[in-house]
């Protein structure tokens, strides 16, 4: 058909038409060959080079920070730390008004002083106590000489009762003298039934107090003013009413840098509520979180070159794989994802892994939770 049209057309615009055509062919085949020359170095350089490396841009900055909580119910009475504020472990952040706590103090002291106090006043009334018992023991050696001599004195009375008894028939006593043996016989008997009362009762007594003795000597046997345990713990509140006192002083756990202050001068706080955080910048790490297709050949161990958006291409940091996360971000998820229709499409999945940083970079250029980061882990070498 086009030698057709050519034969039509004049000689000129034949031989211009096959030239067009021409170079049409040599342009189309100058752009295959430098597509396929790409092709060729790309797949090269994949291959020598790209192959070993997978990157992300999906990542960021993180830390493990400090959430500052009192110990202690109180009122502010001085706030020394503001938000972005730079601290040291052990500065100063918050004091609060301490004048319960030490009254607190004060009352424990007190205590343990009277605990000790009662504890001598104790270890006194077992003296005391011992002698009431040797008291009681002579009450009753007392009281058996008593009984003995009642026991000696009716023995002497029967006698005389039975001699008088006996000689009574043959009228040799008169009947006065009987009725005195008779009543002296009945005196002594209950001179004897009263003077054994008296030993029983004697010894009763040298019980109770034996009794009242090792009750006493049970709470001091084994112990002293230091040891005994109403003063240990009288001693145990003291300490921890000195504690509240310290805790009333709120101080950095770590070094960093202020975050998310929410207390004001005056307001009343109570124990357990987060005041502010202290993120340590010199510490930080960065989770990046690779797609599941990319992870096959990755580790732990392996080195990491980082860029921040912060700081540009310009500032590098190194740092190594030191573990992937336990889920996806997407297992985690207040409401995890389900299919429960069949409707479904595949969503491709990403794992976050963690990367610890090179301190020294971290000081030369430091960081912020929450900065984006560009992540690419070198996997050639395992």
């Amino acid at each position: 058909m086009a030698d057709a049209v050519s034969a039509d057309l004049p000689a000129d615009d034949a031989a211009a038409q096959t030239a067009r055509s021409g170079k049409r062919k040599r342009a189309l085949t100058g752009i295959l060959a430098a597509v396929l020359l790409a092709g060729a170095g790309y797949g090269i350089w994949y291959a020598l080079v790209g192959s070993h490396y997978v990157e992300t841009d999906n990542a960021y900055v993180g830390a493990e920070t400090a959430q500052i909580t009192p110990m202690v119910a109180g009122q502010v009475a001085e706030v020394l730390a503001s938000d972005t504020q730079s601290v040291k472990r052990g500065d100063v952040l918050v004091r609060l008004d301490d004048s319960d706590a030490r009254i607190a103090l004060a009352s424990a002291e007190a205590d343990l002083a009277q605990a000790r106090r009662e504890f001598g006043q104790t270890a006194a009334t077992s003296t005391a106590l011992s002698a009431q018992v040797r008291a009681r023991g002579a009450d009753v050696t007392s009281a058996r000489a008593q009984l003995q001599s009642a026991q000696a004195l009716f023995e002497k009375a029967q006698v005389d009762y039975d001699r008088r008894q006996a000689l009574a028939s043959n009228g040799a006593v008169s009947g006065d003298e009987i009725t005195a043996a008779t009543n002296a016989l009945a005196a002594a008997r209950a001179g004897l039934a009263q003077a054994r009362a008296a030993v029983a009762q004697a010894t009763s007594q040298q019980g109770a107090a034996a009794g009242n003795l090792a009750a006493n000597q049970a709470l001091v046997q084994g112990a002293d003013t230091n040891t005994a345990p109403d003063v240990l713990a009288a001693e145990a509140r003291v300490e921890q009413a000195r504690l509240d006192l310290e805790r009333t002083v709120i101080r950095a756990p770590i070094d960093g840098v202020i975050a998310n202050r929410t207390i004001q001068l005056g307001q009343r706080i109570a124990p357990g509520a987060t005041i502010m955080r202290i993120v340590p910048v010199g510490q930080v790490y960065v989770d990046a979180n690779f797609k599941e297709g990319q992870l096959a050949r990755v580790k732990a161990g392996q080195p990491v070159v980082l860029t921040s958006d912060l700081y540009g291409g310009d500032v590098e940091y190194h740092g190594r794989v030191v573990g992937f996360s336990g889920g996806t971000g997407s297992a985690f998820a207040l409401i995890p994802a389900q299919n429960a229709t069949g409707n479904w499409i595949k969503v491709v999945q990403r794992l976050p892994v963690r990367v610890a940083l090179d301190p020294n970079e971290l000081s030369a250029h430091p960081l912020r939770v929450g900065l984006s980061m560009t992540a690419e882990i070198d996997v050639s070498g395992q």
